[in-house]
């Protein structure tokens, strides 16, 4: 454990994120849920670029940011689990279920406040679904929650290992629940009952503001049992729900540098 470093972590989730990419990729083409009404190649280009651009950013202006903010934790003794002699295992699935719910938080405040609204909205108006909006987040959004996870990190005194599991948990786990996988229906009931499934947030990125507002989670689904916010299905059916935001179609929302100035553009 102690032999993580950050350049280590980065290679395990760069290597990690293109596997299971290829993956769902390859299910969504053999399995599809929805036929795609934009052609993937071009939505594709501007999804993927915010993701490099996210993480460009993140190692540019906030390099104190996820395993690094654990490795200095560790190094002075700082937080809650560097103040107690719990086992290495609780502290990690303590820190997974705490991790996952602060994300899950953010999500709703994200929705609430307008002025985070409008950069997270960039996510939303996305007109189709598939694995790659789950990497499509504006630079601003993801600035934010890197520096929200570092303060869970360093409040808690997490281990590098700790955050490097939660991150690739959060970030594998919103490929699949973003993805255009058609899953047997006892397959997801079960799943449902503990992770999020893919028709259980696309419902959240409908087109109706009520399910607009419903299904936050990213990675348990139990989050928003608890919290009120769960909606089993849509009014339509899952094949035809409307995707995306009512006034945000076409190429403003399916180019690179349009999606960096969508916060900008007046109402």
């Amino acid at each position: 454990m102690n032999a993580l470093t950050v350049d280590s972590a980065s290679t395990i989730r760069l290597g990690l994120f293109f596997l299971v990419f290829l993956m769902l990729a390859l299910s969504e083409i053999r399995w599809p849920r929805r036929r795609l009404s934009v052609r993937r190649s071009r939505r594709w280009i501007a999804n993927i670029g915010l993701s490099v651009i996210n993480s460009i950013a993140v190692r540019m202006l906030i390099p104190f940011a996820g395993v690094a903010s654990a490795l200095w934790a560790q190094d002075v003794g700082f937080g809650l689990f560097n103040q107690l002699n719990w086992s290495a295992w609780l502290e990690l699935l303590l820190f997974i279920l705490l991790f996952d719910l602060t994300i899950y938080w953010q999500h709703r405040i994200f929705h609430m406040v307008p002025v985070f609204w409008r950069f997270h909205r960039v996510h939303h108006t996305d007109e189709d679904y598939d694995l790659t909006t789950g990497n499509r987040f504006h630079p601003v959004s993801i600035l934010i929650s890197a520096t929200l996870k570092i303060g869970l990190v360093v409040l808690l005194g997490a281990s590098a290992v700790a955050i490097l599991a939660a991150e690739i948990l959060l970030n594998l786990t919103s490929m699949f629940n973003h993805s255009n996988i058609r899953l047997p229906p006892q397959v997801d009931s079960l799943l449902r009952r503990i992770v999020v499934t893919p028709d259980m947030h696309r419902i959240h990125h409908s087109r109706d503001n009520v399910e607009h507002s419903r299904n936050f989670g990213f990675n348990f689904s139990f989050w928003d049992r608890i919290f009120g916010s769960y909606m089993q299905n849509p009014k339509q059916a899952q094949e035809h729900m409307g995707i995306g935001i009512i006034g945000y179609e076409g190429a403003s929302t399916r180019s690179l540098i349009p999606l960096i100035f969508q916060p900008f553009r007046k109402e």
